[in-house]
């Protein structure tokens, strides 16, 4: 592709889904016919490059409706927004789910992560293959984690197109929004700096046979109906839940359902305490993040309300793609209005006027629940210019990832946000001094943000009373694996691993446990007695991470498993930094020879092994490359993986 302002024109389709993001060009420098005042003056320009921030929506539409990106789209998207061709060509490329070459309006994208590599990923992918050729229509791709590890294994069609609705959309968001016919929220019309999204047909398949795969690709209307979000949660119903008690109990689409099962309860008692004594409340009650860091989330809250520069902003970081995580997914599917009452609460004790919740591209259903949620929550006065009538003003933009990992990493999502390739930042400065769009940023995922609500009912030191006094509060689990019941569970901190897994019920001939996910930690089968505490795990010689926790047993094969986590890492790699670019290569390579060796065969590919993995942790820029040695190293050391 010529990475210059070239002659390709965009077709008619192209040019009419970019325009109902951005809304029709002004003047011929931002693509449309040139007139004689053109010729005159430039106009436009400072205001484009205001909105280098919708490039990503610019290319998600494009996308959506086509199904790839050509060099006239492009091009047409950097005259309406003035970037630079090669830097759009960077930022097209870099997420997973675009594509800058002609492909089917249909993609089939097969996961063949963990979970589902557990659960005979390679014979669906080779069935699936093998019957869906050129001539189908579809093009099939091997996916990293879809965030369906409890169903494994997983499939997800995506299917562009100017019309296409979404398979599952319940009958009740369609109602509320005038009926299938009407522009539901999120339909792409909307322009300016909210930057709306576009509904895009999906199918998700899980657990997936090849016929229903296949189906689910090639005839939209066979595709089988989504299980609710309850049925990923083994306790639901059970009323000593805090986190997960409204999962299975209370209508998602349904906002007055929610406010009569205790919804808004908390934000109201954050407008009677103050943005300090919130702070404070969050401060006592021991909240530290759930993503993994465990940074303590008071203050971080405290550092960002502190800062003199404004406006500040809040971002919520729902783009959960480490392998065998998917507790954010059932909590945005099955209860999304706490989550937009938590964001709330959170901007409001920061002094934040803005939110941004980066949603994983992978996630149709939550990305339809949540648009609706925040439609709905703004026409009840719940978001807006005066929030429940108090006089703050506070919104939020949902912005869709496409399919990158590294965007899990803050300063690499605000990056995405803005427009740009999503590469970690260098730190400091920090962001809570400069975060998204330099300026004064507080971040948290899901999970973290949904302990809000608990802390403002119950109180600081009901809350604290829950867990142990280091690790307080509850926690959610994401069991998946050769267990009978996987799913999302909720249990204390301090809960020990073999409780969890008790309850999870976990099968004979067990061969090992993965903590924390790819970038997590192997443990034994006799390490069950491990508390389930971010201490407790780092006693032990490993992680909690964000709370993932596969079971594998005898009949799993462990080689291949190390061999896909090094894969993952290889891709996921942004290659900003050489220790990780380079290090992630060197490991798959050392990988793949010594899969079928063992003892002195295999010992100098180890000895390479623990080499570039001690580089990789002391010199890579952010956490991918610094824990993309944890799994291996664990696997080698406590299992004799390959003795």
């Amino acid at each position: 592709m010529d990475l210059r302002f070239g002659d390709g024109k965009p077709t008619g389709e192209e040019r009419a889904a970019v325009d109902a993001l951005l809304g029709p060009p002004e003047s011929s420098w931002e693509g449309a016919d040139r007139s004689d005042a053109d010729l005159r003056w430039a106009r436009g320009g400072r205001e484009a490059r205001d909105r280098r921030d919708q490039l990503l929506p610019a290319l998600h539409a494009l996308n959506d409706r086509v199904g790839w990106i050509s060099e006239g789209a492009l091009d047409y998207v950097c005259r309406r927004l003035t970037v630079p061709p090669a830097e759009a060509y960077g930022v097209a490329t870099f997420y997973a789910m675009f594509s800058v070459r002609p492909r089917p309006a249909t993609v089939l994208h097969v996961c063949t992560d963990l979970a589902c590599t557990a659960a005979g990923a390679s014979r669906l992918c080779a069935a699936v293959e093998s019957r869906l050729g050129p001539e189908s229509g579809v093009k099939v791709e091997r996916s990293p984690c879809l965030g369906l590890c409890e169903r494994a294994p997983a499939t997800l069609t995506i299917r562009a197109g100017e019309s296409a609705r979404p398979a599952f959309e319940d009958e009740a968001v369609q109602a509320e929004s005038g009926g299938p016919g009407a522009a539901a929220p999120g339909d792409g019309k909307g322009k300016g700096r909210r930057g709306r999204n576009t509904l895009h047909a999906t199918a998700v398949c899980a657990p997936a046979t090849p016929a229903q795969a296949i189906a689910a690709a090639t005839a939209p209307e066979s595709a089988p109906t989504e299980p609710a979000p309850e049925a990923a949660v083994p306790q639901a119903g059970d009323p000593t839940l805090t986190l997960l008690h409204r999962i299975g109990t209370t209508d998602p689409t349904s906002l007055d359902d929610y406010r009569a099962h205790g919804g808004y309860t908390a934000l109201r008692r954050a407008f009677d305490l103050g943005p300090a004594a919130v702070i404070r409340e969050v401060t006592d009650a021991g909240l530290v993040g759930r993503g993994g860091a465990a940074f303590p989330t008071g203050r971080k809250w405290q550092a960002t309300a502190a800062q003199p520069d404004h406006p500040h902003y809040l971002v919520c970081n729902a783009d959960e793609s480490e392998p065998g995580t998917f507790k954010d997914r059932v909590l945005m599917e099955g209860d999304p209005y706490a989550l937009v009452e938590a964001m709330t609460i959170a901007a409001y004790a920061t002094g934040a006027h803005r939110g941004y919740l980066y949603l994983r591209g992978e996630y149709p259903r939550a990305l339809a629940r949540l648009t609706h949620a925040v439609e709905q929550a703004r026409t009840r006065g719940l978001l807006g210019d005066d929030v429940l009538g108090q006089g703050y003003a506070f919104d939020i933009e949902i912005r869709r990832g496409a399919g990158a990992y590294i965007c899990g990493e803050e300063t690499a999502l605000f990056n995405s946000i803005e427009g740009r390739r999503g590469e970690p930042r260098s730190k400091p400065p920090f962001p809570v001094e400069k975060g998204l769009f330099g300026k004064p940023t507080v971040e948290n995922n899901v999970e973290t943000l949904v302990n809000v609500l608990p802390i403002l009912t119950m109180g600081a030191e009901a809350y604290a009373a829950i867990g142990t006094p280091t690790s307080t509060g509850p926690k959610l689990f994401c069991v998946s694996g050769t267990v009978a019941r996987p799913g999302v569970y909720e249990l204390p901190f301090g809960a020990t691993l073999g409780e969890l897994l008790a309850l999870a019920g976990v099968r004979d001939n067990l061969r090992a446990v993965l903590l924390g996910g790819a970038a997590g930690g192997f443990v034994r089968p006799d390490e069950l007695d491990i508390p389930l505490t971010f201490e407790g795990t780092r006693e032990a010689g490993t992680t909690l991470g964000s709370g993932v926790v596969m079971a594998f047993d005898d009949t799993v094969p462990l080689p291949r498993l190390l061999l896909r986590i090094a894969e993952f890492f290889r891709d996921e790699s942004c290659g900003q930094c050489v220790p990780c670019r380079v290090g992630t290569v060197r490991q798959e390579e050392a990988l793949h020879r010594i899969a079928d060796r063992t003892g002195a065969a295999a010992a100098d590919d180890i000895a390479l092994l623990r080499e570039v993995g001690r580089a990789m942790r002391d010199a890579s820029i952010c956490g991918l490359g610094q824990t993309a040695w944890n799994a291996v190293e664990s696997a080698i050391d406590r299992l004799g993986a390959y003795e």
